[in-house]
């Protein structure tokens, strides 16, 4: 089965470091001491929190914090706030308000998820790790005043790592005739419940979310279905998903499906859970893209953004489309954005719930609502993206898709729905193991 196995890799971190200007050695040699900038930990996985703490500055006086990040598309994004120091001289932004920038109010990691391209970039860009098996360098630097901060040098400078590949976990890259993906294993003898990871209609291979989940204990298989560009996948059968339960069936290990904007088809498959962020039905038999074809129903914004959840809202009258959910006899999570606007999030979990109720399973059903939450909801801390590029295959299009959301809700969103989907593996998929174990 998992002969053509290739590329193990192991994470190895580097220390973190720090940047000191010209500026800065020049305050040396003045009376005052130097400003202390401290990010700790300087190194973590990108969903725990940091603390950033500024000491030996001018009582009572007006600083800038910002934070850059160069990404590997090679786009920089920033987020910043204003802050005054204390009598003491101290700025802690994990106690301090924020006066304003890409954030305001007490806000301890709005130097991360409020990031957005700096002026002048590219439009529809969203901020995606590529390679997992290196860190996002992130540097937190700080400006003396509120106003033109960028055309001045920093008074200290930091870099931080964020990582989604925690010590230890392996990668392998699956390159088998039966499977496209990439497999992350945590260290240690195991056995580890298996988790299926799916995203939604852009294709290619994601792999973060599966290296962050199997740095929280799980062996994640970020599974490739069909390739970026491909209209017509020729492993697009239900087989092919078939073949990743059959991994952890020999096994006897507890198998648990992740999807973003899929659904599996629960009668020949069999996971001991699901969680679905942002479902659609049936899209798994037909290539996503194909869908919006078959019902004209695309709309667009003033900005000449695309809508596409009037595409959804027509494929739900359609009985024929929908995978027959009453079938499900495993639990089920959904995580719905309540501004979605690439897809009908909320009304379909609504058919969903009712499909379930009438068929004696809505106890198999939880359900998580976000008010003001859009299409894209990431581990936590990911900067909102509003509005992305997209390439339709068919038209051999590129667009900009409105996904929808406000900024703070959207991020408040991502963290409490990160901390319920853990709690929820947790419960039914290592209370799974230790039932099978006996």
């Amino acid at each position: 089965m998992l002969q053509g196995l290739i590329k193990i890799s192991h994470m190895h971190m580097t220390e973190g470091f720090f940047i000191k200007n010209d500026q800065t050695k020049a305050r040396r040699c003045s009376d005052s001491p130097p400003p202390i900038l401290s990010v700790r930990p300087s190194r973590a996985l990108v969903d725990e929190a940091f603390e950033v703490l500024v000491e030996n500055l001018a009582p009572v006086s007006p600083f800038t914090l910002r934070s850059l990040h160069h990404s590997e598309d090679g786009d920089d994004w920033e987020a910043y706030g204003h802050y005054f120091s204390d009598h003491s001289g101290r700025v802690s932004v994990s106690e301090d308000l924020s006066f304003g920038g890409t954030y305001s109010g007490m806000e301890p990691m709005g130097l991360i998820w409020s990031m957005r391209p700096v002026p002048g970039s590219r439009t529809g860009l969203r901020l995606r790790k590529k390679d997992v098996t290196t860190p996002m360098l992130i540097t937190v630097s700080l400006y003396n005043g509120h106003e033109d901060f960028r055309g001045n040098s920093p008074l200290v400078s930091m870099v931080t790592e964020r990582w989604y590949m925690g010590p230890g976990i392996q990668r392998i890259e699956i390159s088998d005739e039966e499977l496209r993906g990439g497999l992350f294993v945590p260290p240690g003898p195991g056995p580890f419940p298996g988790i299926l990871d799916l995203w939604g209609g852009g294709g290619g291979l994601l792999e973060y979310r599966s290296a962050l989940l199997a740095s929280r204990g799980y062996v994640c298989l970020a599974l490739e279905y069909f390739k970026t560009g491909q209209m017509k996948s020729t492993d697009m059968s239900f087989e092919y998903f078939e073949v990743c339960g059959l991994i952890h069936q020999k096994t006897k290990k507890p198998l648990i499906f992740l999807f973003i904007s899929k659904e599996p088809d629960y009668e020949n498959i069999q996971p001991a859970a699901c969680v679905c962020v942002q479902k659609a039905y049936r899209v798994l038999k037909d290539h996503p893209q194909v869908i919006p074809d078959r019902f004209n129903k695309i709309r667009v914004d003033e900005n000449n953004h695309q809508i596409w959840r009037d595409v959804g809202l027509a494929l739900l009258k359609e009985p024929s489309m929908k995978v027959d959910v009453a079938k499900i006899n495993c639990p089920l999570m959904l995580v719905n954005g309540c501004d979605d606007q690439n897809w009908c999030s909320v009304e379909t979990a609504d058919d969903i719930s009712k499909t379930m109720d009438a068929a004696g399973k809505g106890h198999l059903l939880t359900r998580l609502d976000y008010p003001d939450t859009g299409h894209l909801i990431e581990p936590p801390f990911s900067p909102h993206c509003v509005a992305g590029n997209f390439m339709v295959y068919s038209s051999n299009e590129k667009v900009i898709q409105r996904y929808g959301g406000k900024t703070k809700p959207h991020s408040d969103a991502q963290d409490d729905s990160w901390r319920k989907i853990l709690s929820f593996l947790r419960r039914h998929l290592y209370s799974e193991r230790a039932k099978l174990s006996t």
